[in-house]
């Protein structure tokens, strides 16, 4: 036996070569994309159930080009006229800039950080008479909010958009694939509700991160391969090595 194909719950890289190309051509393997997880906006009604007023900010916390599409989305659905004198806070540089997709950049008050949390302390204390509004994804990481917190400064969470899983039914049968790797506890969520009575058997799973081997395991599935690790911080190194102790085991040339 030998391990023929492999399916992915991501998009499909936009490059033709990446590292998942090189391990396809080197093992000669069949590689699959498919994202197990989609993002969907909230709707207008759904929004106004949050009993949020959005002019009652001062200061917007941009998180993500995502976070942005759907904030501004929701303003146009609204009819909201965000003003001129509106502040907008990013975690990056490439975030900040992507605003010109909706405002004109040059004339609005723009504050971004580096990636880093400490940057953005530095930033939002700096700010920190402004009452924020943070538009985030139903699955959202606490950094940011935290941060908040800690700095005691006035803000509010609005979800704006939400996380559901992909409809996969024209994958009839997973066993088909050798190994499925995953990204994100969603996708796990994800398997079982295009899939209720899913086995594993013999099929391998591979997880990306300590919350989406947390997931496997609290899902009842067997782990076989994690990443990051020391020996492998990526998950195609982490492909590629149980690739070499399958082939090894099972005898393969």
């Amino acid at each position: 036996m030998k391990i023929k194909k492999i399916l992915v719950s991501q998009p499909q890289p936009t490059t033709e070569k990446s590292p998942y190309s090189e391990l396809a051509d080197k093992y000669g393997l069949k590689l699959e994309f498919r994202p197990f997880i989609k993002v969907e906006g909230v709707t207008a009604k759904e929004f106004r159930q949050e009993r949020i007023n959005i002019l009652e900010h001062t200061g917007i916390i941009f998180t993500s080009r995502t976070a942005i599409d759907h904030f501004f989305r929701i303003c146009q659905e609204m009819r909201i006229v965000v003003p001129d004198t509106m502040k907008y806070f990013c975690i990056s540089e490439a975030a900040a800039f992507y605003l010109q997709k909706y405002i004109v950049y040059r004339k609005r008050k723009i504050f971004y950080g580096d990636k880093k949390v400490d940057d953005m302390t530095k930033i939002l204390l700096k700010h920190k008479t402004e009452k924020f509004l943070v538009p985030l994804s139903d699955i959202h990481k606490e950094n940011i909010p935290g941060l908040l917190d800690q700095l005691k400064l006035k803000y509010t969470k609005a979800i704006l958009y939400k996380t559901v899983a992909s409809d996969l039914s024209d994958i009839k049968d997973l066993h088909e694939y050798d190994i499925v790797a995953f990204y994100t506890p969603s996708g796990i969520k994800s398997l079982f509700q295009n899939y209720p009575d899913f086995e594993q058997k013999e099929l391998a799973i591979a997880a990306f991160g300590p919350a989406t081997a947390v997931a496997v395991e609290e899902a009842g599935l067997r782990l076989d391969i994690k990443a990051p690790t020391q020996q492998c911080p990526s998950m195609t190194m982490a492909l590629e090595d149980y690739i070499k102790r399958y082939n090894k085991e099972n005898k393969v040339k």
